[in-house]
């Protein structure tokens, strides 16, 4: 984190020795509008509300637990020196991908046993997880990271972006490319057209809602991660994100066709949970 002149200050208030840090509030915050969100979805699609509240108390410590392990150890060769700072996730350092992968457990474990459709429950999730996604890139604004390579100052001026982007841009002396609000950007736009395209009869079956999330999100953070300057990477060639994102990209494409082509009667997004049928 590089706090300079005319940086916006990471902190948003002191409750005595407790620092309140606005990275911490944006995530908090796009998590319980995601929450509130699929609540209203996945009664549409017969979940149960209490479900839904029980599996993201679940999935929540293990997303942060993933997501902070998944970074602390494709940065180890620092954190093996700073002991101390692996829990000080209030800097920053968290993976998204790894948070994916805490809660993705999660939700299968809990639909099985709770007798929910596993692909169901991801479409429910998909959509709002990338709106959060999305809202949560302004947490890595506010901390100065997920930042792109040094750049002009007018070209962020020809982007025609707010003057406080711009400034919070300038980083270890120099301005840089705005990946973030790249990333920030393809998400909501992903997320709507997801809103916008999922209610259609006769277009998803379950499951597809959810890979069509994850091949969106792949694709742009492929492309996006590309640009970055501060990537996790394997060795000094390969980015992690980049190659994870391409695995999802085709095996997300390559697994709806063969699901559409091997289980034709798999039921439709709009069938909801059939395993509930007395819910309207």
């Amino acid at each position: 984190m590089n706090l300079l002149v005319g940086a916006l200050n990471p902190i948003a208030l002191k409750l005595g020795p407790i620092e309140v840090h606005w990275y911490g509030i944006i995530i908090a915050s796009a998590v319980v509008l995601a929450t509130f969100l699929a609540v209203q979805e996945g009664n549409k699609r017969r979940i149960d509300s209490d479900d839904i509240y029980d599996m993201i108390l679940w999935a929540l410590p293990f997303a942060l637990i993933f997501a902070r392990a998944y970074y602390v150890i494709f940065e180890w060769s620092y954190y093996s020196k700073h002991l101390d700072q692996i829990i000080a996730i209030w800097d920053g350092g968290i993976a998204i991908y790894g948070s994916l992968i805490g809660a993705g457990l999660v939700v299968f474990f809990f639909c099985r046993a709770k007798w929910i459709p596993v692909w169901l429950m991801l479409d429910v999730a998909g959509p709002v997880v990338l709106m959060a996604q999305g809202i949560g890139r302004w947490g890595n604004f506010m901390n100065q990271e997920a930042f792109g390579r040094i750049t002009s100052l007018q070209f962020l001026q020809n982007l025609h972006i707010p003057n406080f982007i711009v400034q919070q841009m300038f980083i270890d002396g120099a301005y840089r490319q705005p990946t973030f609000l790249y990333e920030s950007i393809w998400d909501i736009l992903g997320f709507i057209l997801l809103i916008s395209f999922r209610h259609r009869k006769g277009l998803f079956k379950q499951g597809e809602v959810f890979l069509s999330y994850v091949i969106w999100y792949s694709f742009g953070r492929f492309f996006i991660e590309g640009m970055r300057t501060d990537s996790l990477m394997i060795g000094n060639f390969i980015r992690v994100s980049q190659l994870l994102s391409a695995i999802l990209f085709f095996g997300g494409i390559v697994l709806w066709a063969v699901r559409r082509k091997r289980m034709p009667d798999n039921p439709w997004y709009l069938d909801g949970n059939e395993l509930n049928p007395q819910k309207s």
